[in-house]
């Protein structure tokens, strides 16, 4: 038994070790978006810059010499995961001269309910991994807890068989933040919170591509 984030239900929950948001209630729900926001600042500065640009170079490494780049998620995670593929897809080929390979294994319902109910839900990703994905590929994977089994599968397998491996986590990051070569780790404890850093990222690390691609002209007169 799983909860809806893709976290084991008798376990106890990853925001265990890390500040809780929030910690009180709010009077208003204006009070709450000025809490949220000032929460969202605070975990925004624990970020690692360096992990960012060790995660850009191999992005932008797997693009320049056509690797696949695959994506994916649980839940909310899943919607970043199929949202990468877009924006690193269309975005990063906009003006530029790279043409990405970017599939999420979150975006196919037949494939996943398909392996979920004949094999196991653990292996929804892996099991795409093994079909599509060859070394030097990159595996991009979306966990607000870092312990979802799926995930932490498709990274060591993904690790273990000569592909990138890049995380984005929050909480206290599970396992998935060990697995990965590259973790871009949110220090928060709110879903929304995290899974709001990870999208930002997902958009950073596509657009700081693409504009690494173009000249100063034409990145001033384009909308991002």
């Amino acid at each position: 038994m799983s909860t809806a984030h893709g976290m084991p239900a008798a376990t106890a929950s990853p925001a265990d070790t890390v500040a809780r948001f929030p910690a009180a209630p709010c009077a208003s729900a204006a009070a709450y978006f000025g809490a949220y926001a000032k929460e969202t600042v605070r975990a925004v500065a624990s970020i690692e810059h360096s992990a960012l640009d060790r995660a850009a170079a191999i992005l932008l490494g797997a693009y320049t010499r056509g690797a696949g780049v695959f994506s994916c998620g649980n839940g909310g995670s899943a919607a970043i995961a199929n949202h990468l593929q877009c924006d690193h897809v269309k975005g990063v080929r906009t003006g530029t001269d790279l043409m990405p390979r970017v599939v999420s294994l979150s975006a196919n319902v037949e494939l996943l309910t398909a392996i979920a109910n004949d094999l196991a839900y653990e292996d929804v990703f892996v099991y795409q991994l093994q079909s599509q994905s060859v070394p030097g590929d990159v595996l991009v994977a979306v966990s607000a807890s870092g312990r979802s089994p799926n995930i932490v599968r498709a990274l060591s397998w993904a690790r273990d068989n000569g592909l990138r491996t890049i995380a984005l986590t929050g909480f206290d990051g599970g396992d998935a933040r060990e697995v990965a070569e590259v973790t871009i780790h949110v220090d928060g404890a709110n879903y929304g919170i995290v899974e709001d850093l990870h999208q930002a990222i997902m958009h950073a690390l596509a657009q700081y591509i693409r504009q690494s691609r173009m000249t100063a002209e034409a990145i001033s007169s384009r909308v991002f």
